[in-house]
């Protein structure tokens, strides 16, 4: 592993970082030391880090398969985990390529990561020695981990494997792997918080009634799009309700926070489109909060299947698109102009719709082909 950090082939990648790299492939390494697979892994490994981990663009940093970058969590989002945390102990039991642990533990005295992969773990423990960070690393699966373990944590963070033997996506607890259902009492028994991350596709609802103490659930979303639900599990306290908050990062939109029981005793009032037109963002509609929204914004909602909501005046701090728009006939959509499209709860797709009126993507305007309580309806914004 060490060999790819010589000098002479650390300057043969940093030269090749744009080249093709199926080319490169086909190539013999200049290097008996290391194979040009392993070249290229480094390569990638850069070009994921100039994305998603910049905080790693440094000499001496080696990077990890391409599973282990994909599962990885990006810088952003976890450094928003890290909000907030702090205390003496921390321990990461699923560590994988350690950027969470980097973060979230860096308000800790004391570090531990468990990692069963004893070649990732090297790699993580070579690069945090890079990085200057002291830890714990225990080499064990976070089962057996559990039945050995004496000690008692202030946090555990974990995130789960969502892929069995054959690397097909898993998404219920039970399926993951460990089994969240198995082990949650042992978590509970050694920390007062726990701090799960999942899959984005989970359902919310589902993992509150099966899930015990669970206190909170961050939905996480970069630029519109969902990428992770993490659970908040505390033993410390009796818990009435579940705080469910919905944040979408490298955005202007606001975090929106609201209690689960909110939602469920909340009554949507609605109404035919009016002068501006709110579109939730994508955290916002993960949580499911669509009837919450009108009381909560003094709004109203075009249709009971149409998460689209309308009022006279703007909304501030809306979190999500806000459109300035008014109704319009079809025969008016002039074909030679260029429009961003949007259809929800309308018969046609967007592609059937640009098909059927002749018309391009693109441009500043947008077309809403939707639906309100006395039928179909196109919107254009101003």
């Amino acid at each position: 592993m060490k060999n790819i950090l010589d000098k002479e082939i650390q300057n043969y990648i940093n030269a090749n970082l744009k080249t093709d790299l199926h080319s490169l492939l086909l190539k013999k390494s200049p290097f008996s030391e290391v194979s040009m697979q392993e070249i290229v892994q480094q390569i990638k490994g850069k070009k994921v880090a100039q994305k998603k981990f910049p905080f790693l663009l440094k000499d001496g940093i080696i990077f990890p398969p391409n599973l282990n970058l994909e599962q990885a969590s990006s810088q952003s989002t976890a450094e928003f985990k890290a909000q907030h945390l702090k205390g003496k102990s921390f321990i990461d039991l699923t560590s994988g390529f350690g950027i969470d642990a980097y973060f979230l533990s860096k308000n800790f005295d004391e570090i531990t990561l468990v990692e069963q992969n004893a070649e990732l773990l090297e790699i993580v423990k070579h690069n945090w020695e890079i990085l200057e960070r002291q830890s714990n690393f225990v080499n064990e699966n976070l089962e057996n981990f559990l039945i050995e373990n004496k000690e008692k944590f202030d946090v555990i963070y974990l995130d789960p494997a969502r892929r069995d033997s054959e690397k097909n996506k898993k998404f219920l607890l039970e399926d993951l792997s460990p089994n969240l259902l198995e082990v949650q009492h042992q978590l509970l028994a050694i920390s007062t918080q726990i701090i799960i991350k999942l899959s984005p596709l989970i359902d919310i609802s589902y993992l509150i009634s099966v899930l015990k103490n669970v206190s909170r659930i961050q939905i996480i979303a970069v630029r519109n799009e969902v990428k992770e639900l993490i659970v908040f599990l505390e033993s410390s306290k009796i818990i009435d309700d579940v705080e469910i908050s919905c944040v979408n990062l490298e955005s202007d939109d606001a975090d929106f926070t609201f209690n689960f029981k909110e939602e469920k005793t909340a009554v949507s009032d609605f109404s035919e489109p009016e002068e501006f037109l709110y579109i939730p963002n994508n955290a916002v509609l993960k949580s499911g909060a669509f009837n919450l929204i009108t009381d909560r914004f003094k709004c109203t909602k075009l249709h009971p299947n149409t998460h689209f909501y309308t009022s006279d005046k703007r909304i501030q701090d809306f979190p999500g698109r806000v459109l300035k728009i008014k109704i319009i006939d079809s025969k008016s959509i002039k074909k030679v102009e260029k429009y961003n499209i949007i259809s929800k709860n309308y018969p046609l797709s967007p592609e059937e719709i640009k098909k059927k009126y002749k018309i391009s993507d693109g441009g500043n305007s947008y077309l809403i082909f939707t639906q309100t309580q006395k039928g179909k309806i196109i919107l254009k914004s101003q």
